[in-house]
């Protein structure tokens, strides 16, 4: 087994280091979701802190580690009253991305429990975590109903499996901690929400603190034995911190005046629900507990706000988590928090635990992405054909701001795909409505019940059957066929040339995006970015689940020059080409935001309708957003959708409250065919 890298070898992120602490103190508090950029210490901070858990007794041989001074009554291990324990160190339990739900929560032997009517149950890594720390990298990732079904087991202490009428339940109290990276990708507020604590992390630009780090861990990758022996002796004061401060926490009085300011505060913030609440009083009680106090006071509720609010204040997945710290401080001020009380020393001084001033400096999102000016043409245009010059159609022209979002009608891609689970396209999916039944392909996961027993009647008597049960063997189960929603890979191509330059209208055009990219990021897909002005096209944002990021890059979008609309489709077309080999079975919804006047080059309308045809040829489900305003209109989007073999809708269609804002399949056309996967 590997020498982990010591805790109290981290340098910096003491808010990671204090939010992991807390939780160690009192896992009541929810457990910890750590966002931040990669190479962070994320995921080495976690894996350090099973070695400062206290250990636990156990049942020997129960595979749910149930505690011996208080056994689980329900444990499909038990009973266990009597049993002499044995102690182990607390367990860290890693879940991948690519989990599947039985290797969560467990699986039930389908075939035994039919045939016998025993509950034989292999337990997953819900029973693995109890008592210890289940560490969910990338959570993000991770599929919402896997998540759903975590933070459940979270919340109830306990986990259920039920198979047809067959049912397991066994306990599952666990630290949580989940590390993302927001690039790629946002959780759902309602997740965000079941998450106790959140910390961002981010790299120092301090250059000796990056120094003491790289320092420290080319030491640690040297001779981890001997890095760890060095740290043995803060390792051990650390812990021993914890149990104290463990068993100090039934002692804290959390008196009304703090309880006063944390309901003014929750309030004040307009978080939803009541669990912030909960969660602020418990944080600011192990606060206590862990600066060895049994009062809390205002500094433990200020830094409990900071810890328990950032991610529930959050409106739209494009809102910056983080607080107002002069709010929330006039906050407690008007709530009592003017009394005379020491100063504070800040909770995690000494021990590593960080006293943790609030979060860290955030920064101002993805990176902006360098103007797309190579090749901008800044010579003015000559009139389009059939209608007078267009304004702003000269050189580059300051990004204008986005107009309000609204909801937006929903655009699905036709046929039945067998992508990644989400909300948008119909698909083969592990969970749904049951459409049918087929033989398993490897283990079993659904059962058909009906379908089983049909396929196992005809044989009974020659199996000899005598008694009441059903004589049941392996080729008789059914896998459940079931259909619901997958998540599809949603291209914007935006059209950014002079035509589209005029202020009103780009700020009217941003918003109708803004408002695809909210529908996007609701519908679980991975969004990308083409743009196409000047001479050239440009890949704005490569194909991502971080609808933030794409929400940033169009914020910062300038305008100006031609209309390369054969090089923006072209583009896109190399995207989801490569897209197609990485993830053959996610589909690709091809979004084209422009009002299709070609203008550059020789043949430029032309050489658009061949770059349509080719998306149209290979079954690409497309709709044009048509841009075009004005009382005189051309119709040159509609064409252009006639030659993506797609639909045309135009901004005010876009509207799920418009007079045709029904729902639609984006049609790739009208041959056979046309949704299967090709069209990814």
């Amino acid at each position: 087994m590997s020498t982990p890298y010591p805790f109290t070898a981290l340098v910096g992120q003491e808010d990671l280091r204090l939010g992991l602490l807390l939780n160690a103190v009192s896992p009541a508090v929810g457990g910890v979701l750590v966002r931040g950029e990669k190479g962070t210490a994320k995921s080495t901070a976690v894996r350090a802190l099973a070695a400062l858990m206290p250990q636990v007794a156990v049942v020997p041989g129960c595979r749910f580690s149930c505690d011996p001074a208080a056994p689980d009554p329900a444990c499909p291990d038990g009973p266990h009253e009597g049993a002499a324990g044995v102690s182990r160190p607390a367990r860290t339990v890693e879940l991948p991305v690519g989990a599947s739900e039985d290797r969560l929560v467990g699986a039930l032997d389908i075939e035994r429990a039919l045939s016998e009517g025993v509950k034989a149950f292999e337990p997953g890594l819900l029973a693995d975590a109890h008592r210890g720390i289940l560490y969910v990298d990338e959570v993000n990732l991770l599929h919402d109903h896997l998540v759903d079904l975590l933070l459940d087991a979270a919340a109830m202490g306990a986990s259920y499996v039920e198979r047809e009428g067959v049912s397991v339940r066994h306990a599952a109290r666990f630290l949580l901690v989940g590390t993302m990276n927001p690039e790629e990708g946002e959780l759902r507020p309602q997740l965000l929400d079941r998450f106790g604590l959140t910390v961002e992390v981010a790299a120092s630009r301090e250059t000796d603190e990056r120094v003491e780090v790289v320092r420290r861990r080319l030491a640690y990758e040297d001779d981890p034995a001997a890095f760890a022996a060095r740290w043995a002796g803060e390792e051990a004061e650390l812990r021993d911190r914890i149990t104290a401060a463990r068993a100090l926490l039934p002692e804290v009085v959390l008196g009304d005046g703090a309880l006063r300011q944390i309901a003014a505060t929750c309030a004040a913030f307009e978080v939803d629900g009541m669990r912030a609440d909960i969660v602020m009083a418990r944080t600011a009680t192990a606060l206590a507990a862990w600066a060895g106090r049994t009062d809390v006071r205002a500094e433990d509720v200020r830094q409990a706000a900071l810890l328990a609010l950032p991610h529930r204040r959050r409106r739209n997945p494009f809102d910056a988590p983080g607080l107002d710290e002069d709010k929330l401080d006039d906050t407690l001020e008007r709530n009592g928090g003017g009394d005379d009380e020491p100063e504070p020393d800040g909770p995690g001084d000494g021990g590593g635990g960080g006293g943790g001033g609030g979060l860290p400096p955030q920064g101002d999102g993805p990176d902006t992405p360098p103007a797309a000016g190579d090749g901008a043409d800044d010579t003015p245009e000559r009139p389009e054909p059939g209608g007078a010059p267009v304004p702003g159609q000269g050189g580059d022209q300051r990004p204008a701001r986005a107009g309000e979002p609204f909801r937006t009608k929903m655009l699905s891609v036709p046929g039945l795909g067998e992508g990644a689970a989400g909300r948008r396209s119909r698909a083969r999916t592990e969970h749904g409505r049951t459409t049918g039944a087929r033989r398993p392909e490897g283990a079993l996961t659904r059962l058909h019940l009906a379908a089983t027993v049909r396929a196992a009647a005809p044989h009974q008597r020659a199996r000899g059957r005598s008694g009441p049960g059903l004589v049941v063997r392996r080729d008789d189960l059914r896998q459940a066929t079931r259909e619901g929603r997958e998540g599809n890979l949603v291209l914007f191509v935006v059209d950014a040339s002079g035509s589209m330059a005029a202020r009103q209208r780009m700020g009217a055009v941003k918003g109708a995006v803004l408002s695809l990219l909210l529908d996007a990021y609701q519908r679980r897909d991975k969004v990308g970015l083409v743009t196409f002005r000047g001479r050239d096209a440009e890949l704005a944002l490569p194909p991502t689940s971080s609808v933030d990021a794409a929400a940033a890059r169009l914020e910062s979008l300038p305008t100006g020059g031609r209309t390369p609309v054969a090089a923006g489709l072209l583009r896109a077309h190399e995207v989801l080409r490569v897209e197609r080999l990485r993830d053959p079975s996610r589909r690709a919804l091809l979004v084209v935001v422009t009002d299709g006047r070609a203008t550059g080059g020789p043949q430029p309308v032309e050489l658009a309708a061949r770059a349509a045809r080719l998306h149209a040829a290979e079954g690409v489900a497309s709709v044009v957003v048509d841009c075009e305003s004005g009382p005189v209109r051309l119709g040159l989007a509609a064409a252009l959708a006639a030659d993506l073999g797609g639909t045309a809708v135009t901004l005010d269609e876009l509207r799920a409250e418009s007079i045709a804002g029904l729902v639609r399949d984006v049609r790739g056309g009208s041959r056979p065919g046309n949704g299967d996967r090709r069209a990814a």
